[in-house]
């Protein structure tokens, strides 16, 4: 994957959607509470992007175990079913960096296919810390 300004990415890959990066955001919880890492780490994202969780498409999630999703639903309120329509790290494999920008590939494809919107990835790491990044894809 590339990130690129406007023009350059233009310039490598003229026909397909326009993709932004509205927002990044890290945290950490403490210790043994790696769960809910991507809470905050997605309220600093949503906060960069001027949104709330309501204003999302679709979300991925690099997910090492089904309570990191469960606890992500449950305290964001996004529905767990609209989650990882394309499957998720629990059926890819670990670690974060491979299976991350498999699930950003993912959701842009995603959007891609239903004409665009906004999306979220947001995923653990290890120690207990997380990080979360909002996109738009622009068809």
């Amino acid at each position: 994957m590339i990130v690129a300004g406007r023009e350059q990415a233009r310039a490598l890959a003229a026909d397909g959607p326009e993709i932004a990066i509205l927002g990044f955001g890290q945290a950490r919880v403490e210790p043994a509470y790696m769960p809910a890492a991507p809470v905050p780490a997605t309220a600093r994202a949503l906060d960069q992007a001027g949104l709330a969780v309501g204003n999302i498409d679709a979300v991925t999630s690099h997910n090492p175990f089904a309570v990191n999703d469960i606890v992500f639903a449950r305290e964001t309120g996004f529905p767990l079913e609209r989650m990882n329509t394309h499957g998720c790290s629990l059926v890819w494999g670990h670690p974060q960096g491979p299976t991350g920008l498999r699930a950003v590939i993912e959701l842009i494809e995603t959007l891609a296919l239903r004409g665009g919107g906004r999306g979220l990835f947001q995923g653990c790491a290890a120690g207990d810390s997380a990080m979360a990044m909002v996109i738009e894809v622009r068809a």
